[in-house]
């Protein structure tokens, strides 16, 4: 694959963008959020946390710290676990009125991409369907930069503080989609291993997984080449294919996943583990924050918008909730078994990241021995390894690949052109 980034024919795009926050890696770095804030001009800011961390003495810490540089503290719980399009409009309604030049994010993905969405509608008001992805919504671009927002991510899997996407779910529709433009990175991105500590396992569990998933899928998308040349560079995606970079984040990524998530789910003390997981998530979400995700991910969507009566462990919010690491994660091994063949070189990669040997092995052998690999660690961190066990039945085969096939945005990524059969054979799989 290395061979197609050089590849330049007049007709392809020849080009990759880097798109990064201000990063703040360490122990103790949640401590410096007043600093940082004060530091980029901040005057008023709201703190945007969920209902659990906003009664947490970390909670009460950052906003103690933002208030000793002198500034203003407005706070918002409104964080559906899992955001809903609903709830969103629901929490911008609260917030629209208040004086603020800037946001502060203090949780794990659904809380920063929240933020993110929550800064979009402030800034930019509009209907929130005009910004979510085609075909869902309209996809509109905002009409320039938003307002600074300081991601603190509490947990060590979304990567959402290197990003510029945030993921919802569509109540009406059943179907999670997302709003992506180069305006919704965070400006800042303070990561502190030591506030994903209080964890617990499944949540652990879940998280890695995404990660696993992130960057998995970004170091077998389509490289960045096999794309048409854009006249416009406006119209150049967030999501553009693997690239030099990707692989290097990607491959990083997997090798610490692999070595520390059990560690981290068996003991949430381990110092060690917590640190590489969240240097894991933050880097894989460089990684796929630019070259993007495939499959998994799109199946994830129709999974998580379709649950009816699955509660998972250490989840207990009053509804059945298939969290977005799980959801990634359960159709993952029947997916990737099935693409390796299409990007053979790249998948033997995986496989020898994760210390097999893949010399000799045909490309269906090397599927075979990634999807073997993948339903072990599942079963190692006690997550479903199909559908059945999410209470999904032959029956949902229709809306989960409609769902899936209206994520284009995912599955244009994939290493092959993915069609309805293609996807009735992998969930056929899972069901």
């Amino acid at each position: 694959m290395s061979a197609s980034y050089v590849a330049y024919t007049g007709i392809n795009d020849a080009i990759f963008t880097i798109n990064l926050p201000y990063v703040k890696f360490g122990f103790g770095a949640s401590k410096e959020v007043g600093f940082e804030a004060k530091k980029i001009g901040l005057k008023s800011v709201l703190l945007v946390a969920g209902n659990r961390i906003s009664q947490t003495k970390l909670f009460e810490e950052i906003r103690a710290q933002l208030e000793e540089n002198d500034i203003k503290v407005y706070t918002t719980n409104k964080v559906h676990i899992e955001p809903e399009d609903e709830h969103l409009i629901e929490a911008y309604r609260e917030i629209k009125n208040l004086p603020i030049d800037g946001f502060v994010a203090l949780g794990g993905g659904s809380t920063i991409d929240t933020a993110k969405i929550l800064n979009l509608l402030y800034t930019y008001p509009s209907d929130l369907n005009d910004y979510i992805n085609k075909p869902v919504g309209k996809g509109m671009m905002p009409p320039g930069s938003l307002r600074p927002l300081i991601a603190i991510p509490t947990t060590a899997g979304t990567g959402s503080e290197s990003t510029s996407v945030a993921i919802l779910d569509v109540k009406k529709l059943k179907v999670k989609t997302g709003i992506s433009n180069p305006y919704m990175r965070p400006t800042v991105a303070i990561i502190d291993p030591l506030t994903t500590i209080t964890m617990p396992p499944m949540v652990t569990a879940s998280t890695g997984l995404d990660v696993l998933n992130h960057a998995i899928e970004s170091f077998t998308t389509k490289p960045y080449t096999s794309r048409p040349a854009y006249k416009n560079p406006a119209e150049r995606p967030v999501y553009a294919g693997c690239t030099p970079l990707a692989d290097v984040f990607g491959a990083k990524s997997i090798e610490w996943v692999n070595k520390y998530l059990r560690r981290a789910v068996a003991n949430p003390n381990d110092i060690e583990a917590r640190y590489y997981m969240m240097l894991a998530a933050s880097i894989a979400g460089i990684g796929f924050g630019h070259a993007g995700v495939h499959v998994p991910h799109a199946m994830a969507y129709p999974i998580a918008g379709m649950i009816r009566r699955w509660y998972p462990e250490d989840y207990e919010f009053g509804y059945p909730i298939t969290p977005h690491g799980i959801s990634t994660a359960v159709p993952a091994a029947a997916a990737f078994k099935y693409l390796a063949p299409f990007n053979a070189e790249k998948f033997a990669m995986v496989c020898e990241i994760l210390g097999y040997e893949t010399k000799g092995l045909t490309p269906h052998e090397i599927g075979n021995l990634l999807s073997e690999y993948y339903i072990k660690f599942l079963e190692d961190l006690k997550v479903p390894t199909n559908l059945r066990d999410l209470d999904f039945t032959k029956e949902d085969m229709e809306p989960l690949i409609n769902g899936t096939l209206a994520q284009q945005r995912l599955l244009s990524l994939a290493p092959k052109n993915i069609t309805k059969r293609d996807l009735e054979k992998i969930f056929s799989e899972l069901l």
